[in-house]
């Protein structure tokens, strides 16, 4: 296995976020420049690869470097899975013979992180450009470590020990999936518990776990008390500026750790054609991160 151990690490210079140059994704990764590489995520929680040229076998083996891979998440209602890859997960907003070839369409998604609703969400999320608007639809990224040293010290205090539950009946474009009601009670919404803090499993630095917004729910409170102490938080990533957008161009990969940062989409013309391929790591978040 030829070594790929040259490629450079050049920071954005924003609050999270790096690209790597010189690493050709499609060809065998020796383990010193995979550390490496593994390494660069660790301190930069995202990371661009500019210029790749992948099939869906080079996407799927170098995202199993990372872990074992999760299967697509449960689709809405008329929307497909990709026919013959279970880990990958079609995001698109083209319709052919009426029907989408993949999910999440020309939605403004909120901030959130990516299906916080399970019980081990993944701890890796993977996106492969293969068609990009000329304009719009970029994908911005928050830095959830600098979120949570940032909170005023008595929510921070407040927090620490809480729960929170995050909804699973809709995806990050308020898409119905398929076998789930409109509407539930807080306290009988399906979807996994988890703490509001949490400590990273390999940089051990405590991060907000937040999820998304919409139908989230602070176990043990009352809906108001939820909602206020829910908005409050997001009341604080939303006047931050701790975030670093991505401009997509055919060929970029960008893969960022689910665990400790938020993404959202930016708005996109449904006039231009969209096309990526996502696959996701199995792994989970840390424990609470109470001391």
């Amino acid at each position: 296995m030829a070594s790929q151990s040259q490629f450079e690490v050049v920071p954005t210079g924003a609050a999270l976020g790096a690209d790597i140059t010189g690493l050709d994704l499609a060809a065998a990764i020796d383990a010193a420049s995979f550390g490496r590489l593994s390494r660069a995520w660790g301190d930069h929680l995202v990371l661009r690869f500019r210029d790749q040229s992948l099939d869906e076998a080079a996407l799927i083996e170098f995202s199993a470097r990372f872990g074992v891979l999760d299967a697509a998440p449960r689709r809405p209602v008329n929307v497909p899975n990709h026919p013959t890859r279970s880990e990958i997960n079609i995001v698109s907003n083209i319709i052919e013979n009426g029907t989408p070839i993949g999910g999440l369409g020309n939605a403004e998604l909120v901030w959130h992180q990516d299906m916080s609703y399970k019980d081990l969400p993944p701890k890796a999320s993977l996106l492969y450009a293969i068609e990009t608007p000329v304009t719009g639809g970029d994908t911005h990224f928050y830095n959830l470590y600098s979120a949570y040293e940032t909170l005023p010290p008595e929510l921070r205090a407040r927090i620490e020990t809480l729960l929170c539950k995050h909804d699973a009946t809709r995806n990050s474009a308020g898409q119905l999936r398929a076998g789930f009601d409109a509407d539930y009670a807080n306290n009988q919404r399906p979807g996994a518990v988890h703490p509001l803090v949490v400590r990273h499993p390999d940089t051990g630095r405590k991060s907000l776990y937040l999820g998304r917004r919409p139908n989230a729910w602070v176990v043990g409170l009352a809906d108001a008390d939820s909602d206020q102490l829910l908005d409050a938080l997001w009341a604080h990533v939303e006047a931050g500026s701790l975030n670093w957008a991505q401009h997509w161009r055919p060929g970029d990969l960008v893969i960022w750790d689910n665990r400790c940062t938020l993404h959202r989409r930016g708005t996109l013309d449904p006039a231009q054609r969209r096309l990526m391929y996502r696959t996701q790591v199995r792994g989970g978040h840390a424990a609470g991160g109470s001391d």
